[in-house]
């Protein structure tokens, strides 16, 4: 079921894009694709959030939510990565990461100049949590 429905979340997220205008070179744009609370694991909910990176693309390092559990989907381009301590690796199209609560997502960028990249993250989250993604302070 879960698999169906992330399925059908990548194929959305593959539709999105085309409706929207191309991320500037060095920038990044996030975007909520879905918000649905589970009905069976009350006060819990899973959102769907497409990152889109332009050419040389990144975001600041952050964390998320602390009752985030995240799974991000590679669905363009190449997408450079580094959770907590471990090495920064290049995730391409249809190659997952995950990110557990409470980790630190020190790198996230595109790993192309030239190319967009996107991924997918979907996020099981405390409901009530509305803010995700939390940038480091300087």
């Amino acid at each position: 079921m879960f698999r169906a429905f992330l399925l059908g979340a990548l194929v959305a997220a593959s539709v999105v894009p085309a409706m929207a205008a191309d991320v500037a070179r060095g920038e990044a744009r996030v975007t909520t694709i879905f918000d649905h609370p589970l009905p069976s694991v009350p006060g819990k909910s899973l959102r769907g959030v497409l990152v889109e990176y332009g050419p040389g693309g990144s975001s600041p390092p952050h964390t998320h939510a602390a009752s985030a559990f995240i799974t991000a989907t590679v669905i363009e381009g190449a997408v450079r990565s580094r959770i907590n301590d471990g090495p920064e690796k290049v995730f391409r199209v249809g190659e997952s990461f995950v990110e557990m609560p409470g980790d630190h997502h020190g790198v996230s960028a595109n790993a192309s100049d030239v190319e967009p990249s996107k991924l997918l993250a979907v996020f099981v989250v405390d409901t009530a949590d509305r803010v995700l993604t939390t940038p480091d302070r300087p």
